[in-house]
């Protein structure tokens, strides 16, 4: 940890958090989870809103950057935020997510500023390997890209039509990922574009695409979900871990050089060698939302984190596709269906076993593990929020209207 200036201490975490519309309802709701279960003091900032200058006093006992915060190769954190980190004495815990890229940058920035723990998507066994020379984070946890929320389950409760009256057998939506990120990540669009050739003339109601213009986002997204019998998947992740940040320049000059290549000849000339260097595979949002929906989920055979088991949570589709008319063969069984169905929402769903409250109790404990307890709650939390929302600027308080005012007209 760095070393504060004359700051005043706040018993609490500071929540760094990027949100800027349309707003992607798994990255809300896991974001929205901290403060709404944590046993710590939470005070939350949007770095799209801009710096609070009331900000500049304060040192937090813990700030908490979000995996909104991390893109591609831009962080939403401006100089002043980043000062303000440099400055700070605080705890600092970071959460990524699609961490097999722009490696170094992510390395350099847990380094320049001692971030002290970091919440991964890498299994325990493969943490050392990505990060353990790389960087001088002391902690580790291991975790997944999303969960179930109440959000997700009141959605569920709205738009989930019972099985005889959904109109769509099996829908899906996904979109082409770049070369670079391996076979893995082609898997996406590629289930969805052959199941439409083989189950073509097959009678059954497809509702598929595979192109951005297509995806679904708020209320249209559940309502596809709840009319949809089945809907496919596979592992979330990729299948290479670009560590020295030398596959995807690589991957970009050949197709620069060469745009008509297909996946095939570029993984030939370039890929082969990575493919599989480091796992990157997980259970998915989707597969959470899709067991609260009451969808039956045929996907790619998988580990799915250990979690989802094949003929139990989900009818297993091998990737060489021999087995395709045995699992339509399987989804058209009624009582099959239904028992899978209900199996999924039993162990993912009733459980809580996957939800916030039990995640979130998770991540306090991993801070008194370290040596931090929650403060007891009083006056002094109003004051603190008071000091911050002061120092917005006005483009966020703009924003916070404009957030509000759309509260106000969905009701």
């Amino acid at each position: 940890m760095t070393s504060g200036a004359a700051r005043r201490p706040v018993p609490g975490i500071l929540h760094l958090f990027h949100f800027v519309p349309p707003y992607a309802a798994t990255v809300m709701e896991h974001a929205g989870a901290f403060s709404r279960y944590s046993g710590f003091p939470v005070f939350e900032v949007n770095t799209a809103d801009g710096f609070p200058a009331g900000l500049r006093n304060l040192d937090f006992e813990v700030v908490l950057l979000h995996y909104s915060l991390f893109g591609s190769s831009n962080y939403f954190l401006d100089d002043r935020f980043l000062d303000f980190l440099n400055g700070t004495s605080a705890y600092k815990v970071a959460f990524f997510q699609d961490e097999y890229y722009f490696c170094r940058q992510r390395f350099a920035f847990l380094n320049r500023f001692d971030v002290d723990c970091v919440f991964t998507l890498l299994e325990p066994e493969h943490v050392a390997t990505v990060y353990g020379t790389r960087t001088r984070v002391r902690r580790f946890e291991s975790t997944l890209p999303g969960l179930v929320s109440d959000t997700t389950l009141a959605h569920a409760r709205r738009f989930a039509r019972p099985s005889a009256e959904r109109r769509i057998d099996i829908g899906y939506r996904a979109r082409h990922l770049p070369f670079y990120m391996g076979r893995g990540a082609q898997e996406k669009h590629e289930i969805g574009t052959l199941t439409l050739e083989h189950a073509a003339g097959s009678g059954l109601v497809l509702d598929i695409d595979t192109v951005e213009s297509s995806r679904l986002y708020g209320d249209a997204w559940y309502r596809f979900l709840g009319d949809c019998r089945a809907v496919l998947g596979v592992e979330a992740g990729v299948s290479i871990f670009d560590l020295d940040d030398v596959v995807r320049e690589g991957c970009t000059a050949l197709l620069a050089a060469e745009p008509g290549l297909s996946f095939e000849e570029v993984s030939r000339r370039i890929l082969k060698p990575w493919e599989g260097n480091v796992p990157y595979r997980t259970i998915s949002p989707r597969h959470f939302e899709a067991a609260a929906f009451g969808c039956c989920q045929i996907l790619y055979e998988g580990r799915y984190s250990g979690i989802l088991e094949p003929m139990h949570h989900y009818l297993p589709l091998r990737k060489d596709w021999s087995n395709f008319d045995e699992i339509i063969a399987l989804y058209r069984d009624e009582h099959v269906r239904a028992e899978t169905v209900e199996r999924a929402h039993a162990e993912l769903i009733e459980s809580g076993r996957y939800g916030y409250r039990a995640f979130i109790e998770r991540f306090d404990s991993v801070l008194r593990a370290d040596g931090i307890s929650p403060a007891a709650r009083g006056p002094w939390e109003r004051d603190v929020s008071a000091k911050i929302k002061r120092g917005v600027p006005v483009r966020g308080a703009i924003r916070a209207l404009r957030r509000r005012v759309g509260r106000l007209v969905r009701r």
